[in-house]
């Protein structure tokens, strides 16, 4: 089993049972201890656990947990709605735009007025939000089902063909080494997908997700033209990415 893998696995027993020991992980995957235990730091680094004596918990209450929810995560909510609103105010009329999956990007389709734009997603939230809109046109692009959204090799190369003005991209982690992560495949290659086809890509994430990184890197911190935060970001923490992004704003 590759490494990568068995973290996938560690995280899905973690977020099961809350907490996990080395000596069940080792039996259970078949690697030795040592293995385990130095997965458990790697995870660690990245912000996914927290190592205790003979294993590993959950997070500690007041910290973001990375492992994907199937429905929109409801923490930092007052934060998500400052950075949704700056969003919107970025998007003008006949706007051809990209909502990425994710709770701060649903916030930018309920906040979007009911005019002439051209929206593209696969969040079913999001659909959901903007079917009401009529002179929104909802550019969906096909796949499967899997949780709430819907993927599928087939349309990457439909996708890729499209113009896009402005995409709002999503991440799970934001960090200096490993740039913007996330914690499934699934959903590495439409998001390299809506960059390649974007003229201007915003990131937009609250500062909870600064100095994290997930398993999976889909992006350079560079890839990145604008990341809208939140005022809760300080200005040193800001100081120190502001030669990462094209440029930082602190809704």
């Amino acid at each position: 089993m590759l490494a990568a893998e068995r973290h996938r696995r560690i995280m899905e027993d973690l977020e099961r049972d809350k907490s996990v020991r080395v000596s069940m992980l080792s039996e259970t995957y078949g690697v030795t201890e040592k293995t385990i235990r130095e997965d458990l730091e790697k995870l660690e680094e990245k912000g996914l656990l927290s190592r205790t004596h003979g294993g590993a918990v959950m997070m500690t209450e007041g910290e973001d947990n990375l492992f994907p929810l199937q429905y929109p995560n409801a923490k930092h909510r007052k934060a998500k709605e400052a950075i949704a609103d700056y969003a919107v105010s970025q998007i003008e009329h006949d706007d051809i735009i990209a909502l990425d999956a994710g709770s701060t990007t649903l916030e930018i389709a309920r906040r979007l007025k009911n005019a002439p734009l051209t929206v593209l997603t696969n969040d079913l939230f999001i659909i959901r939000e903007l079917t009401a809109k009529e002179q929104i046109r909802l550019v969906v692009p096909g796949g499967y089902r899997h949780q709430n959204l819907l993927i599928g090799n087939d349309m990457h190369d439909w996708v890729r063909r499209l113009n896009v003005h402005k995409l709002f991209l999503s991440t799970t982690g934001i960090h200096p080494e490993y740039g913007l992560t996330i914690f499934t495949e699934e959903l590495l290659k439409l998001k390299k997908v809506y960059m390649e086809c974007s003229k201007t890509v915003y990131c937009v994430s609250d500062h909870s997700k600064f100095d994290k990184g997930a398993l999976i890197t889909f992006a350079a911190l560079s890839d990145v033209h604008c990341m809208i935060t939140d005022s809760g970001a300080d200005e040193e923490l800001m100081d120190k990415y502001s030669n990462y992004f094209g440029s930082i704003v602190r809704a």
